[in-house]
């Protein structure tokens, strides 16, 4: 599964990818639909209300999926396809649901145009990092990390690695090996919070992570791992050759390649960030 946020006038709207179909999270339509100070309990009432009053129960055309919370952590929500809001929306009293439906009957279509041509995701996905001001260099090495990433999940995949929780520790194994740093503690460094890390991630630091996991990639080809404590020793060893190179190179230069640079910060903080040479 993918999860991505799409955002409807101002309001984000998580959203999960589920056998090539867009579940969108419930009460994030309803916030963006109401703009109730609480959609959650505007939820939790509208059912009743509409089981009450038509013997319709939304719920009904949900399914629960896991989606990243305020908090940080990944709680089951109640998610539904293009064709459960639709229902839903019908008993949702609001100006704004005629141009939701259109915006929603777009965003549908778009992931239809995605799966018969994979290279429009990849476009999309370039143009928005356009918008939010990043350079074409920085753009052409994160979409090669997203495809190097992608290599190596579909490997752990095809070699017995029991999903997102698993894929995560095996992560966490090539940061500390190449960083010295978990992905939560690398986070801490650049003040993120829900944030991407590798979309606040310098040129340097795209490379070294790339290099830890195609090194991983490799290795687990080459050794043949299979299952997860096989993975997770090449996952240390495919860390480890991105950690020496980071070395040699910080060696060299006498800079930390971590840094605490980020993208929420003004170009001229990052720019001062990235040169202070801050040890971690």
């Amino acid at each position: 599964m993918d999860s991505k946020l799409v955002v409807f006038g101002n309001k984000k709207i998580r959203r999960t990818l589920y056998q090539d179909v867009w579940w969108f999270s419930v009460v994030d339509v309803v916030g963006a639909l109401t703009d109730s100070v609480d959609p959650r309990d505007y939820w939790f009432k509208m059912k009743k209300r509409v089981k009450a009053e038509d013997g319709f129960e939304p719920s009904t055309v949900c399914r629960q999926f896991k989606l990243p919370a305020p908090d940080g952590k990944m709680r089951l929500t109640d998610c539904a396809n293009t064709e459960g809001l639709f229902r839903i929306i019908q008993s949702i009293p609001s100006p704004k649901a005629e141009p939701f439906k259109r915006w929603l009957a777009k965003v549908g279509y778009e992931r239809v145009q995605e799966i018969e041509d994979p290279e429009l995701a990849t476009e999309r996905t370039k143009a928005i990092y356009r918008a939010k001001g990043y350079s074409e260099a920085w753009i052409e090495k994160r979409m090669r990390g997203i495809a190097v990433r992608a290599e190596l999940t579909d490997e752990w995949k095809n070699r017995g690695v029991g999903g997102e929780r698993e894929y995560a520790i095996l992560t966490s194994e090539i940061s500390k090996a190449a960083f010295g740093l978990t992905p939560s503690e690398y986070k801490d460094v650049k003040g993120l919070e829900r944030e991407n890390l590798r979309d606040h991630m310098t040129d340097l630091e795209l490379i070294f992570s790339m290099l830890g996991e195609a090194a991983t990639t490799e290795i687990a080809r080459k050794q043949d791992a299979k299952g997860f404590g096989e993975n997770k020793t090449a996952a240390k060893k495919g860390g480890r050759i991105a950690g020496e190179a980071r070395e040699k190179l910080e060696s060299e230069t006498g800079v930390n390649v971590v840094s605490p640079e980020n993208y929420l910060t003004e170009p001229e903080e990052r720019k001062r960030l990235a040169k202070s040479g801050k040890k971690y």
